[in-house]
């Protein structure tokens, strides 16, 4: 009986010390839609330095976990714990990319002033905004490739174009974790290599970076943990123990064609 204490002591101590450590620690967190949970009892530690992908069929969860990880849709239970504190104390170190569709492009500001909004700690709800302000949200504008469309209309430019404006945005922020909803959804295919090149260097940076992501194709390529969701956890960990063809069943089932799982495994391989 003593054995077995201590083996659940350490155990706990493991999990409090993740906690303790991790850029983002997520314990028992439950969401529900009415009476339908959509995250139930969810258990998620990311690794510092690392880019880690939430990944799982529609409507698992993948977008709620998020915003219930940041305090944007309230859970039924759970905790979140950003470098070992309280979201609240730490919401600083956060950088948060939300899907483009729930955004409303019809508002009436240019680019540079979306980006500038990254900055709002710094200067203040009316903080006075000077050059050194606008050069470092030009600055960010040209690392993902959008220097020249500063005093464009947001709603002039493409969905892409508009995606990257919003990871300029984040980039201002100056964080230590990125979390990113769904990026790379209906983008082209010029605006996701720059997306993900602005990613990876962030994480050579030593920030780390949550993603949720859609395309399984390009997991094995672009990340280097994996979460598999579908209302539960599937699976957890660095993508070549975690992101399997067990695994992808588990999560997808019959949503996921064999053959499909099948040439995903080879891919990896």
């Amino acid at each position: 009986m003593r054995q077995t204490v201590e083996l659940v002591s350490n155990q706990g101590t493991t999990a409090d010390q993740e906690m303790d450590t991790s850029p983002l620690a997520i314990r028992g967190l439950t969401v529900t839609y009415g009476e339908k949970p959509a995250v139930f009892s969810v258990d998620m530690t990311v690794e510092p330095g690392k880019m880690t992908a939430i990944i799982g069929p529609n409507g698992a969860g993948k977008s709620t976990l998020l915003k219930a990880a940041l305090g944007i849709v309230p859970p039924v239970s759970g905790r979140v714990q950003v470098f070992g504190r309280p979201l609240e104390a730490m919401r600083a170190r956060i950088a948060y990319v939300p899907q483009r569709a729930s955004i409303d492009w019809d508002f009436p500001t240019r680019v540079i002033d979306v980006v500038m909004m990254g900055l709002y700690r710094e200067l203040g709800l009316l903080g006075r905004i000077r050059g050194h302000h606008r050069t470092v949200a030009r600055d960010c504008l040209d690392r993902v490739g959008m220097g020249d469309f500063a005093d464009r209309q947001i709603g002039q430019l493409s969905g892409g174009q508009q995606q990257r404006v919003f990871l300029a945005r984040a980039l201002a922020q100056d964080a230590d974790l990125y979390l990113l909803d769904e990026p790379f959804a209906g983008v082209d295919a010029a605006t996701e290599k720059a997306i993900i090149t602005v990613l990876k260097s962030l994480r050579a940076a030593g920030k780390s970076v949550v993603v949720v992501h859609h395309d399984l194709a390009t997991v094995a390529d672009y990340f280097d943990n994996v979460f598999l969701i579908n209302t539960r956890k599937v699976a957890e960990g660095p993508v070549a123990e975690a992101f399997t063809p067990e695994t992808l069943q588990a999560a997808y089932g019959g949503r996921l064609a064999t053959a499909q799982i099948d040439q995903l495994a080879v891919v990896q391989g």
